[in-house]
């Protein structure tokens, strides 16, 4: 399992998201208005609308602000012209990073996001230059504590349509192609597996092993540009012993 996804699931559980929830409705409104215009409204015919618009409820997102989003992707409200783009890079440590970018200015984004890799002791890249390290996928998260039977949750996993379940210390994970994310998620909710994050990722096939203080100097990297309002997912490609891990947390 990477690093960065032992972080990921760790994040979720954090107060500290509490205070990234507006920046977190604003990201989510970003990417429903773009789903719209490329697909249309309906979210029985738009996966992607469909998968947002689940994420938004998790995270209690208003109806009304899902509905102006969506709105705005139709052309009833007036809105911002965003452009999807992809930025490459590398951390400390020579670790690949991925960005997932939305933005209505990429000059400005470009310059910003470039300026936050130079400041925390990372590079911007080429295009190309780390992208085929990461495949997208589906990805559900589920509180292992609450899965009495996990040979069962495996089972009934992979019978959905998942491609992989891995176990970790005190969540499970299980993968789909990211299209198969949707209908694996509302299978499972029926078999009573409820999951506590769905969303799509970019999973790594090669990782990096980094110490305490590359690690710490790498998350600096990471939340500063999770933080970002144009940088809508970041995947990077690290690992870290448990020792590391809890050091960083302590």
């Amino acid at each position: 399992m990477a690093g960065h996804s032992k972080w990921a699931n760790i994040k979720h559980k954090k107060e500290r998201e509490d205070a990234r929830r507006g920046k977190l409705f604003t990201k989510l409104s970003r990417q429903i208005t773009v789903a719209v215009r490329e697909s249309g409204p309906d979210p029985a015919m738009n996966s992607r609308l469909r998968l947002l618009i689940e994420q938004a409820r998790a995270a209690n997102m208003p109806m009304d602000n899902i509905e102006r989003a969506i709105k705005r992707g139709t052309g009833e409200l007036e809105g911002v012209s965003y452009e999807e783009l992809v930025y490459e890079g590398y951390g400390p440590g020579g670790v690949a990073i991925l960005l997932d970018i939305m933005t209505d200015n990429r000059n400005r984004t470009a310059s910003e996001i470039r300026h936050l890799f130079s400041r925390y002791g990372g590079s911007l890249g080429e295009t190309g230059s780390v992208a085929w390290i990461f495949s997208r996928k589906g990805v559900m998260t589920f509180d292992r504590a609450a899965v009495e039977d996990e040979d069962a949750f495996m089972l009934e996993a992979l019978e959905a349509g998942a491609e992989d379940v891995i176990v970790e210390d005190d969540f499970i994970e299980v993968h789909t192609e990211p299209g198969d994310l949707h209908d694996v998620r509302e299978k499972l909710a029926a078999a009573g597996f409820e999951p506590t994050a769905a969303e799509p990722r970019r999973i790594p096939s090669t990782l990096v092993q980094v110490d305490a203080d590359t690690a710490e100097k790498l998350l600096k990297l990471l939340d500063a540009l999770e933080d970002h309002d144009d940088v809508q997912s970041v995947s990077a490609n690290f690992d870290m012993s448990e020792e590391v891990m809890q050091a960083i947390q302590a």
